[in-house]
């Protein structure tokens, strides 16, 4: 249950995002992965690829919370890694027993989060089979903007990756789930928009870099709001369009929290987050991005073969980041924008030796990007534009 519109949880919010690693390597070797080259190096103890045990023993206990919580919808994010490298069949032999088991009447939505260099006609027609959508990552829809996305013999992925986003969009249109683009500030934004409007994404998520203030993100130095006026470049692109060419989750999601509508994200707001993470080994993880932060970030010290998700949402990370502003720095809860920025992204406010109760370090972008957001809508008559006074 959720105390009105503090986004403070007083029972624990169910997971409803079981993001599993089905395979625990990639083929590409992208020089900025914070995965693969920060400071969390636990995948190297883990088996490559998620063990036909593992996979059954996370499909019971996805039924199990699914029952448990009498959840009508949830969705599964099969993730890596490269999820592809474990094969487009294991996919759906796991997508079919998470269906198979959960209650009737609860709907599975299921996705596999790709780098797109693998897809072909035949392992898209098998997830197609199964009702799997296809998301992407790219860093833009030009080889100039993916330069840093290459194999580990240093060879240039976009090639790979393109044709296979352009497969999905002319053969698959019904799987294409959208496309996933890191913010890069070194980027022209609307280039790097338009680029990505031609792979015809029906949806697009454009997430800033993992950084904190103990590792800054790209191009930061806490002087300028580079990463907000990106974002509101893009944001009146798509705004000034005259049609909507593309869902972008961050804009919909802002706007909808500007007009005081439920909105739910890991950006923004102060909904209690509901995401898990399956490793290969079948470790029950908090989400990846906390692995940026320090080593052992988002252990939890659980695994699905002892220990159900209910016992997960228990743990004090999961706890933390389900209550809302009493989790956020006092700057972030005297805030007029809080109920829209909802103190950022959780990981984005760690600083060494001071844990996470820090307001972000994109604070002045997002509040830059929040007002410009907020002003085009006051400027259509939706919206007044919340005050200066207040803001630290």
């Amino acid at each position: 249950m959720r105390q009105g519109g503090a986004g403070v949880s007083e029972q624990p919010t169910p997971f409803r995002q079981f993001i599993v690693k089905v395979h625990g390597r990639c083929n590409l070797a992208c020089r900025y992965c914070y995965l693969y080259e920060g400071p969390d190096d636990t995948w190297r103890d883990r088996p490559a690829a998620a063990p036909p045990e593992v996979l059954d023993r996370t499909a019971d206990r996805i039924a199990e919370h699914a029952r448990a919580h009498g959840l009508k919808a949830l969705s599964v994010i099969l993730h890596g890694g490269e999820p592809l490298l474990a094969g487009a069949d294991t996919l759906g032999r796991f997508t079919t027993d998470v269906r198979d088991r959960v209650p009737a009447g609860c709907a599975v939505r299921a996705v596999v989060q790709t780098n797109a260099t693998l897809l072909t006609g035949e392992n898209l027609a098998t997830l197609a089979r199964h009702r799997i959508g296809v998301g992407i990552s790219l860093d833009g829809g030009l080889a100039a903007h993916n330069t840093r996305r290459v194999d580990h013999a240093g060879r240039p992925s976009w090639p790979a990756a393109s044709r296979g986003a352009r497969l999905v969009a002319d053969r698959f249109p019904q799987s294409y789930a959208g496309v996933l683009t890191v913010v890069d500030v070194a980027q022209d934004p609307v280039a790097t928009y338009e680029s990505l409007l031609a792979l015809r994404p029906p949806a697009l998520d454009l997430l800033l870099p993992h950084g904190n203030w103990s590792a800054p993100p790209p191009g930061w130095d806490g002087t300028t709001t580079g990463y907000g006026d990106w974002l509101c470049a893009v944001f009146d692109r798509w705004w000034q369009a005259g049609r909507r060419e593309t869902r972008v989750r961050l804009f919909e999601e802002c706007i909808a929290l500007l007009l005081g509508l439920p909105a739910v994200t890991e950006a923004l707001g102060l909904e209690p987050f509901d995401a898990v993470v399956v490793e290969t080994d079948g470790t029950i993880e908090q989400v990846d991005g906390l692995k940026s932060a320090y080593a052992g970030a988002a252990s939890t010290g659980m695994d699905v073969f002892a220990d159900s998700f209910d016992e997960a949402l228990r743990h004090p990370g999961v706890a933390d980041r389900q209550a809302g502003a009493r989790a956020l720095a006092e700057r972030c809860r005297t805030c007029p924008l809080l109920m829209v920025c909802g103190g950022g992204h959780y990981v984005h406010r760690y600083r060494a030796g001071h844990g996470f109760r820090n307001p972000s370090v994109y604070c002045a972008d997002l509040q830059r990007f929040i007002r410009h957001v907020a002003a085009r809508l006051a400027a259509a008559d939706a919206v007044t534009v919340p005050s200066e006074r207040g803001t630290p």
